[in-house]
Formats: C-alpha cells, sequence, structure tokens
C-alpha cells in the first residue's frame, strides 16, 4: 500500500524550508491507480482533476493548501471506510511528490494524466478536466487585493485565458489523426510549463519561511 515517510500528512512537516522532509519513499501514483481508488471510494472527482486542484492549491497557499484539498476531493466520501483511507494515503502521497517537483522546480513534474497508449478522446477529456481543477484551484476561494490583481495581470492572466480554452477542447472518440496526438502533447507540454511558472510567479504571495520554493529563489 502506498504511503509516505513522514508520519501523519506530508503537509503537517512542509513548514519547515527543507523540502526533503516530505519526500515519498514509493514510486509516483500513476493516473489509473487514483482513478481507480478515487471511484472505489465515491469521491465526484476524476485522478486528472484531483491533480489540476492540487497543483493550482500549492500556487496559492504552498503547503497549507494540504487539507483542504483533501477535504475537497473527499467530501461526501465515508470517513470510516478502509477504501477511504486508501485514498488518504495515494493523495498524501501525491501531494508530496507534487509539492516536491514545483517547489524544487523538477522537471518530473508533470500533470497527472491517462497513459499515451489510451485513446485520444479519452486524454484529451482528462487533460481538460486537469486544467478545470487546475483553475478551480487558481481562482476559487478567499484571495486579497494583491492575489487579486495578480490573477488579472500577465503572465497568470493568459495562462488561465488559455487554460479555459483547453477545457472545452475535444478529439472524436474514433479519431485516429496523427496531428491530433501532436497537438495533445503540444498542450501537455504548455500546462506543465504554465503550471511551474504560475507556483513560481505567486512564491512571494505565500506565506514567507513556511515555502521552501520562496527561498529557492533567493
Amino acid at each position: 500500500m502506498t504511503g509516505v515517510t513522514s508520519v501523519g500528512y506530508p503537509w503537517d512537516h512542509a513548514s519547515s524550508t527543507n523540502v526533503q522532509e516530505i519526500k515519498v519513499m514509493d514510486p509516483v501514483i500513476d493516473h489509473s491507480t487514483l482513478e481507480q481508488a478515487l471511484r472505489r471510494c465515491g469521491s465526484s472527482w476524476d485522478a486528472s482533476q484531483t491533480h489540476g486542484l492540487l497543483s493550482g492549491r500549492l500556487a496559492i497557499a504552498g503547503a497549507d493548501s494540504g487539507f483542504a484539498w483533501l477535504d475537497q476531493v473527499l467530501q461526501g466520501t465515508n470517513q470510516a471506510d478502509a477504501l477511504r483511507a486508501e485514498c488518504e494515503r495515494l493523495l498524501a502521497a501525491l501531494f508530496a511528490t507534487t509539492y516536491q517537483q514545483l517547489a524544487e522546480r523538477l522537471s518530473a513534474f508533470t500533470p497527472l494524466l491517462p497513459d499515451d497508449e489510451d485513446s485520444a478522446a479519452l486524454r484529451a477529456a482528462a487533460l481538460a478536466h486537469w486544467c478545470e481543477g487546475f483553475l478551480h484551484g487558481l481562482v476559487s476561494g478567499e484571495h486579497g487585493a494583491e492575489l487579486r490583481n495578480r490573477l488579472q495581470a500577465e503572465p497568470l492572466a493568459d495562462i488561465i485565458r488559455d487554460m479555459l480554452q483547453i477545457t472545452r477542447a475535444t478529439i472524436e472518440e474514433d479519431s485516429d489523426d496523427g496531428s491530433d496526438d501532436e497537438a495533445y502533447f503540444e498542450l501537455v507540454e504548455y500546462v506543465r510549463v504554465a503550471a511551474q511558472l504560475a507556483f513560481e510567479e505567486l512564491a512571494d504571495l505565500r506565506q514567507p519561511g513556511d515555502d521552501p520554493a520562496l527561498d529557492a529563489l533567493h
């Protein structure tokens, strides 16, 4: 069963400026594993939406986003159910990996999406859902004036506008056009870089001393 190196949740320990403390020992969580676990425990979120939401919330709030993100994804599920506990362990590992990748600006960060062998339509829908989750994480909740101004100015305003466009993208189920794959991979790369840029752009608005990404910029 997947877990994390620390006792409890990784965000309990992420206030340290040493991001190494929240690294995970288990393999990176894949889309299929998380998708199935979320369905079994009754979450209304799919795997791509969940990772997009996390990436957006990390950009806004850093490690402090952990509990609120977990509660949102698992809202309405049975807290006493072992299937929810399985989800919590997977989500905790996903949080730790994603936070580490963004905070250390690692090239390993990538949106959590279906395998390349899956249909183009499925992958396109998942990318749209990832962007939906990211935008929800980025713009929902109470924002101060400075954060609102940042989100309305470049480059974040452009990122929000572009991701809104991606949420509307679709591919026909029976499409076998190689150009669809090429366009898809270009969009995935854009989204990957945009999410990293958003995290870096908002580093100075997250609580100083609680975010290793802020130290990395100095």
